[in-house]
């Protein structure tokens, strides 16, 4: 049997990257997986190429009652909820003297708040649960792993906004862990450094992605590309699937005494990106 055979997650922006790859992987465990992406489309077609059980919610979570709606449609679909993995996001940089409050604010909202109201959302379908085994003497472990950044563990120039989003994920992460764990949910979250993405691409003037209909630059200098790999001890950067590997160990039972940690993914890069 396999270790998530009968598990329902949910895996925010999981059409694409680190995210796409996580969502794979959990397929492969064996669990029933809710693909989300801004885009219905590129979300259907992910689903599709995954194989397995899966569902799509398609949509920009940091509009209204997108959350909610996001949680409701894995219940809808299994009746049940046991990982959320929240990883939607992107990156608006900017020196912080020159960084606008809409880039700042766009930030907290998608890495910080929508998280926030994803997990409240899901609240009843986890913690009610825990309460009837509790009553029946059983021990049932639930899963939450927030993505924040080295940019948050150890700040990024460039990146005031994106480091302050992330560094509140950890606190968010951390006081999650301290109220649910009676209830027999593990709350992590995991650092990840220099990873090959669409995020990390070689930096162009056609490097960008549609953020509601903004069109968003991504990527970062070839020298910088160059200069982070040489400070990595393994010596490249990691793929989406390795990436991947440290989230699904805090999905998985191997986790299941492991809460309120921050897991660090950087090949051994032992500071941020940013000098």
């Amino acid at each position: 049997m396999r270790p998530l055979e009968g598990k329902v997650a949910i895996v925010t922006g999981s059409a694409r990257g680190i995210g796409r790859a996580t969502a794979e992987l959990l397929v492969e465990q064996g669990a029933s997986v809710l693909v989300n992406d801004l885009d219905a489309d590129v979300a259907e077609q992910a689903a599709a190429e995954m194989g397995g059980e899966t569902a799509v919610f398609g949509g920009d979570l940091t509009k209204g009652d997108a959350p909610d709606r996001l949680v409701q449609a894995a219940i809808d679909a299994w009746g049940r909820l046991d990982i959320i993995v929240n990883n939607a996001g992107y990156t608006l940089d900017a020196p912080l003297h020159k960084m606008t409050d809409d880039a700042f604010q766009a930030m907290l909202d998608i890495h910080t708040i929508v998280p926030f109201k994803v997990v409240r959302a899901a609240a009843p379908h986890l913690r009610e649960p825990a309460k009837q085994e509790r009553a029946d003497g059983r021990e049932v472990f639930r899963k939450i792993v927030n993505v924040s950044s080295t940019s948050g563990v150890f700040g990024n120039a460039g990146q005031a906004n994106y480091s302050s989003a992330k560094a509140a994920v950890i606190g968010l992460t951390k006081t999650m862990a301290k109220e649910w764990g009676q209830f027999k949910v593990n709350v992590n979250a995991v650092a990840f450094g220099f990873i090959d993405t669409r995020m990390t691409v070689a930096k162009t003037e056609r490097s960008v992605i549609d953020v509601g209909g903004q069109q968003v630059p991504v990527g970062i200098p070839q020298q910088m590309r160059e200069l982070i790999t040489g400070l990595i001890p393994i010596g490249r950067a990691g793929t989406p699937r390795e990436a991947a590997g440290g989230v699904v160990f805090l999905c998985s039972p191997w986790s299941d005494y492991v809460s309120g940690q921050v897991l660090n993914i950087t090949g051994g890069l032992q500071a941020g990106m940013g000098g």
